[in-house]
């Protein structure tokens, strides 16, 4: 069965949905971590990178595969406190500038150890490769981890959206991202709040690292470099002030390289990235403010 459309099949289709709600997954936890820290942190990568490097040795040791997802979180998490204590939190009195450097030192910095432990072809991860079985639905063959992909991070966006507008911990991320300053005055906790930011942001860290890693086997120092690079240019894409746009603007960056890359040739694939960024300079010239957001009004940043 094919769509209408530049003859497109239902399972390029399907994988285009699949990569891009990996990618919103992404994008949200970026988002996170800049509307309550003001910071876009370039080192999200470099966790995901960690979390594959679980997932691997996960595989090597033989643990089941629901041990090495819960190791995997358990890496990308705990590097991400590490990462807010031992950086974000003493450079958090300083001009953004100086921390957005910081987070590109962080990242060279998790990219060379990574480099320097396990070389350059790295290690495999290769524990879920079982889904990239097709489920035969209604006469279409589409693969299971695009089907998986889709649910997990429909659930992880509506388990986010109540956390944020019906839990306290939520409403209190809310305020500091409107105003850090005034929320610490009304009784709000800091460093609690951009705690919660940091171990959510990591959760769906792991979540899109595990997606990633069925595609991605061969988990290297640069596992997720170019995939963290789309999803930075989604979110502005979409509107970094804002969540849902942001959001949106992450899915529609993975839906186009997904889309794309199915229907065009394989000789003409890798031009696909500088198609699509210039179509986003484009896009950028004409709503600087982002593609889903309006012109004018507050800017509510949770």
């Amino acid at each position: 069965m094919t769509l209408a459309f530049l003859n497109l099949s239902w399972p390029v289709f399907a994988d285009a949905v699949a990569l891009g709600s990996i990618y919103a997954l992404m994008a949200v936890g970026i988002g996170l971590v800049f509307g309550v820290l003001r910071l876009v942190n370039f080192a999200y990568g470099q966790l995901m990178m960690a979390g594959a490097f679980a997932l691997a040795f996960g595989a090597q040791w033989g643990l089941p595969n629901w041990e090495s997802i819960l190791f995997c979180i358990g890496v990308v998490v705990a590097l991400s406190l590490v990462m807010d204590r031992l950086v974000f939190r003493p450079l958090r009195g300083h001009t953004p500038a100086v921390m957005l450097v910081a987070t590109f030192a962080v990242a060279f910095i998790l990219q060379n150890i990574a480099l320097i432990a396990f070389g350059s072809f790295g290690k495999t991860a290769g524990g879920l490769a079982y889904l990239q079985e097709p489920w035969d639905i209604f006469g279409v063959e589409i693969r299971k981890i695009a089907i998986v992909a889709i649910v997990a991070a429909a659930a992880c966006l509506a388990a986010i959206q109540l956390l944020l507008t019906r839990t306290p911990v939520g409403l209190h991320m809310r305020a500091a991202s409107m105003d850090f300053e005034t929320a610490r005055m009304l009784g709000v906790r800091a460093n609690r709040v951009i705690t919660g930011a940091v171990v959510i942001s990591g959760i769906l860290a792991a979540v899109a690292t595990v997606m990633l890693s069925v595609e991605q086997t061969q988990v290297t120092s640069t596992f997720a470099l170019s995939d963290t690079i789309y999803v930075l240019m989604g979110v502005v894409l979409g509107g970094l002030n804002r969540p849902i746009p942001a959001t949106l603007g992450g899915f529609s960056i993975g839906f186009a390289f997904g889309l794309l890359g199915g229907v065009l040739p394989t000789n003409q694939s890798q031009y696909l990235p500088s198609f699509i960024f210039a179509a986003v300079i484009v896009v950028l010239l004409l709503r600087p403010n982002g593609l889903f957001t309006r012109a004018t009004g507050a800017v509510e940043r949770l």
